[in-house]
């Protein structure tokens, strides 16, 4: 059921016709809350976690985030790792670092090689993008270049033209999050995706948040969407389902659909 070309991170393949992967965030705030979160979620065996260090209390400190993220690789084993600062235009939490000082914690941890991929947005400086991207691919860390509304969806021709930026940008992966009004609203969500994961070369994330999104959570895979996000102890996003109850549905649907 697969569309884009694939990536190969610990063994996970992402895209390429193993849609979806499930990805697990951390929220925690405390060093021993991210920790203890880790080891909540670790024996839900989640395909990728996505350390979101934006929630984290010391984001503003580079070593104690470089010694968090060595800690975290360690306890991850094999299960590749996400490092997501998210910005609070894009849905995140407020920080009081610059998008210059995004971008350097984001060099520094590419440089360390302790996580597979840096969530970069698309709406941080085109300078920033390149700096990262230029991190990322001399350390062989993937760079998922991400946009995020939380206030609306946009049609569908911006919505493809914001999966093609991503391409355009030398992203690896290109990640389109957005907020539903209705169910038209998730449709054109998913036949964007579809379009996108038949005309571009990567693979794609998409996800529609909240009630009427929940849907691209579980069948977004079935128009091209390689990653899905579930709630390992603590959701992210609003819309996430429980990672044991998106199996059950994800198991049924394997089963039902022609080719998958």
């Amino acid at each position: 059921m697969g569309f884009s070309k694939s990536i190969v991170a610990r063994g996970r393949v992402i895209g390429g016709g193993t849609e979806p992967l499930i990805c697990t965030p951390l929220v925690g705030r405390s060093r021993t809350a991210i920790l203890d979160e880790l080891s909540s979620i670790f024996s839900l065996k989640p395909d990728l976690i996505e350390w979101r260090v934006d929630f984290f209390e010391g984001v503003a400190d580079m070593a104690d985030v470089i010694d968090l993220a060595r800690r975290l690789r360690r306890d991850a084993g094999d299960i590749p790792l996400i490092f997501t600062l998210r910005s609070e235009r894009e849905g995140g939490q407020p920080v009081t670092l610059t998008d210059g000082h995004v971008a350097a914690l984001c060099e520094a941890i590419c440089a360390q090689q302790v996580v597979d991929f840096v969530d970069f947005e698309m709406s941080a400086p085109a300078e920033h993008i390149v700096r990262v991207r230029t991190a990322c691919h001399s350390s062989g860390t993937q760079l998922i270049l991400s946009y995020h509304n939380f206030q609306e969806t946009p049609d569908a021709e911006q919505l493809h033209r914001t999966f093609c930026t991503a391409q355009s940008l030398d992203g690896d992966i290109a990640k389109v999050a957005v907020t539903p009004r209705d169910l038209a609203d998730v449709l054109v969500l998913l036949m964007a995706t579809l379009r996108a994961s038949r005309e571009l070369r990567l693979p794609l994330i998409s996800i529609s948040m909240g009630g009427y999104g929940a849907l691209t959570r579980m069948i977004g895979w079935v128009f091209g969407s390689s990653v899905t996000f579930a709630v390992g102890q603590t959701s992210s996003a609003p819309g996430q389902i429980p990672l044991e109850d998106l199996n059950v549905v994800l198991t049924i649907l394997r089963k039902s659909l022609p080719g998958s």
